[in-house]
Formats: structure tokens, C-alpha cells, sequence
């Protein structure tokens, strides 16, 4: 057992609303995100989630939004809410204390897309000279080093779909290693674009509920069918918990335990035995010194897929037994990608802050085979003092965190 971590900032930026306090209302209440995308029309899959009421030029000025991609907008909006919200000023901090650690899976995609067809249409006169500086996922932890002058320990983690919680696993190191004082981690990603929604959908890992998107992120569903591809960015302020105590900040929760494996099984597919995602979890609950029957809540990585839901509940019943209580919030926000794994942490700190559990939307009938208590059409009050919350990726990538209440 190793010392658990303060979060004492979070920022949200979700299609559940722009903030932490808007995406945690709309995740209580178990309302879908899914909306037709204009920008999918003629794709099989024609529609996603998306950060609504997004203005990049308000929020961060016409020339800074022009030369960033939309992940990195999204990771800026949300750096900024959680490093307000942990009461800290980066002008008067020890700037070579404070680390970056962000998960993505994608980078620039937007820009990639963009220029091109630009190339295609115009000629390579005509590409963007910012093209690589927008399109590579480690430049979203250089732009937030450089808006907080963070000269820390400066890194993006790619491990697909987990990639969020991989983030602020690696975080936790760094602040138990002594290497920074304080870490602003988590994950961000803007992918929902029409090539890589047409691989996913060719793929068939998306849900085809074109004339019912609200519908279609169904999480442990019997009639689930894909999941529904999302954007979002989620920032967590991580210091040790002595310094936060020193300083008097609040404390929303405590990162007390990080587990990471592989499942080395399948490209896309999850072991259908759980023996990675099992892996992770216990060595997740090993490292915060934890007792499988202490856990009170889990926060599923529960796609919408065939596949992941039951191989994931099974794992957690196999681990957990039948005492936690279970939720997966995609089906509000659908599947984020490389920032599932940080917005999910971040509403598994808010579940333990408040005592309450939230929905897993659009449950009408829960498949016989998930054989978990999972939460559904209203939230759940909780006093629950430990959570789990898993994040598994393409390639059998597998990270958990163990959450403690404050």
C-alpha cells in the first residue's frame, strides 16, 4: 500500500454540458448526449456526442483556437476550470514542480482530415505549415505546460481507450516518486470525424440506431448494439495529500490505487475471460492496500458492445463478488475515447464526494448475462467509500484506478 493522491481540482468538458457542474446534472439525470451529426450525413452512422454550445473563439480568442485542433481546445477549457477549481495560481507555484500527464488516443484528427483534402484539392502549396504542431497528440500536454507554465515532467499517454485513466495512474507516479509537487492529468479527445466514424463503423463497433440516437447507448442492455463515438476532454488536479492538507484545499476524493496490464488476446476484441481486465483490477486493489470486499461502486468501461459488457461484468462479479454498485455514464456521454478513462474517473470522485450513484442510461432490459447490481432509470444514493474505475482499450489495454472518498 502506497500513500493515496488529493484530486482538489476537476474540469469537465463532455457532451453532457460544458463543465463539471453541468456533465455531473446530466449524467444524475440519465439523459443520452446522442444527437444526429450534421457533419456524418452520409455515413452509415449518422450520428455521435458532441460538446455542446462549444465556441473556441469565445472561450480562448480567434487566434489561439485557429492554431489548435479541437482536442486541444477541449484540454484547455477543462485545464483551466480544474486548476481554478483546486484554488491554485499558476503564478506564484514553482513551475518545475508541476507535471502534465494526458491521455489520448487519437491527436488531431480534425486537422488531419482538413488538410488533407486540402492537399488533395489545392496542392501541397496550399497545406497548413501548423499541420504537425496541430496534429500530434503530445502537443495537448505542451499547449496546457505552456498556459499554466507547467515545466514539469511533460507526457501524453496513448493506450487507446484507456488512455484517460492510464494518464492519471501515471500521474499518481510521478507525485509518489517525489518528481512533482503537483500534476494535471487526464484525457481529451476530439475524433469524431468522418473517416474515422466510417472505420468504426466498418469495424461494426458502433450502434446503427440512426432513427433513434438517443436510444442507442445502452449499456448492458439486452438490446445493445455498439457503442455511439464521442468527444470530451476531463482534467484532475492531483497533489499529495499531506500538501493539500498544508495549504487547506478541498479535497473532492483520493487516487489511492492505479492497475495496468494487457490482455494480448486481440486487436479489438476483449479477452472473453476478463483475464487482463481481472489483472488490472487486482492490481489495482493491491497497490491502495484495498480488499476486494471493500469495494462499494464501480464505474464500468461498459461500451454498449456485445462483447465488452458481459466479459466486463463478469470480471467484476468473478473479482468483486455481487456487492458494488455499478453504473457506466457512457450511456450519457457515449464512448469518448482516449478521454473516457479521465472523465470517468472524474465522475467516480464526484459519485464518492456526494453519496450518490449515477443511471446507466437507456437500461430498460438488463441482459441475463451481466450478473451485477447496475443502477438504473434514476440515480442511487450511496455512502460508498471505496470505487473502482475501469477503462480498457483496443489492443487489450487494460487500466484501473481505486478511488477513495476523502
Amino acid at each position: 500500500m502506497r500513500e493515496p493522491v488529493a484530486v482538489t481540482g476537476l474540469g469537465l468538458v463532455t457532451p453532457a454540458g460544458l463543465g463539471t457542474a453541468p456533465s455531473w446534472e446530466q449524467v444524475l439525470a440519465g439523459e443520452s448526449a446522442a444527437t444526429t451529426d450534421p457533419n456524418l450525413a452520409d455515413l452509415p452512422v449518422t450520428f455521435s456526442c458532441r460538446v455542446p454550445e462549444f465556441d473556441a473563439f469565445a472561450l480562448l480568442g480567434r487566434k489561439a483556437a485557429r492554431r489548435l485542433d479541437r482536442f486541444v481546445q477541449l484540454a484547455i477549457v477543462a485545464a483551466r476550470e480544474a486548476v481554478a477549481d483546486a484554488g491554485l495560481d499558476p503564478a506564484t507555484w514553482d513551475g518545475a514542480r508541476v507535471g502534465v500527464v494526458l491521455g489520448c488516443g487519437m491527436g488531431g484528427a480534425w486537422t488531419w482530415e482538413e488538410q488533407h483534402r486540402r492537399l488533395l484539392e489545392q496542392g501541397p502549396g496550399r497545406v497548413s505549415p501548423m499541420l504537425i504542431p496541430m496534429l500530434v497528440p503530445n502537443m495537448v500536454a505542451g499547449h496546457v505546460a505552456m498556459e499554466f507554465d507547467a515545466r514539469g515532467p511533460n507526457l501524453v499517454t496513448a493506450t487507446a481507450c484507456a488512455s484517460g485513466a492510464t494518464a492519471v495512474g501515471t500521474a499518481m507516479d510521478l507525485l509518489r516518486s517525489d518528481a512533482c509537487d503537483v500534476v494535471l492529468t487526464g484525457g481529451t479527445e476530439s475524433g469524431v470525424t468522418p473517416l474515422s466514424v466510417a472505420g468504426f463503423a466498418q469495424m461494426g463497433a458502433l450502434s446503427a440506431r440512426n432513427d433513434d440516437p438517443a436510444a442507442a447507448s445502452r449499456p448492458f442492455d439486452v438490446e445493445r448494439d455498439g457503442f455511439v463515438a464521442a468527444e470530451a476532454a476531463g482534467l484532475l488536479v492531483l497533489e499529495r495529500s499531506a500538501d493539500a492538507a498544508a495549504r487547506g484545499a478541498h479535497v473532492h476524493a483520493r487516487i489511492a490505487g492505479y492497475g495496468a496490464s494487457a490482455d494480448a488476446h486481440h486487436v479489438t476484441a476483449p479477452d472473453p475471460d476478463g483475464r487482463g481486465a481481472e489483472q488490472a483490477m487486482r492490481a489495482a486493489l493491491a497497490d491502495a492496500g484495498i480488499a476486494p470486499a471493500d469495494v462499494g461502486h464501480v464505474n464500468a468501461h461498459g461500451t454498449s458492445t456485445p462483447l465488452n459488457d458481459v466479459s466486463e461484468a463478469r470480471t467484476v462479479r468473478r473479482v468483486l463478488g455481487d456487492g458494488p454498485v455499478v453504473t457506466s455514464t457512457k450511456g450519457v456521454t457515449g464512448h469518448t475515447l482516449g478521454a473516457a478513462g479521465a472523465i470517468e474517473a472524474a465522475f467516480t470522485v464526484l459519485a464518492l464526494e456526494h453519496g450518490v450513484i449515477p443511471p446507466t442510461a437507456n437500461l430498460d432490459s438488463q441482459d441475463p448475462a451481466v450478473e451485477v447490481d447496475v443502477v438504473a432509470k434514476a440515480p442511487r444514493e450511496a455512502a460508498v467509500e471505496v470505487a473502482l474505475s475501469n477503462a480498457f482499450g483496443f489492443g487489450g489495454q487494460n487500466a484501473v484506478l481505486a478511488v477513495v472518498r476523502a
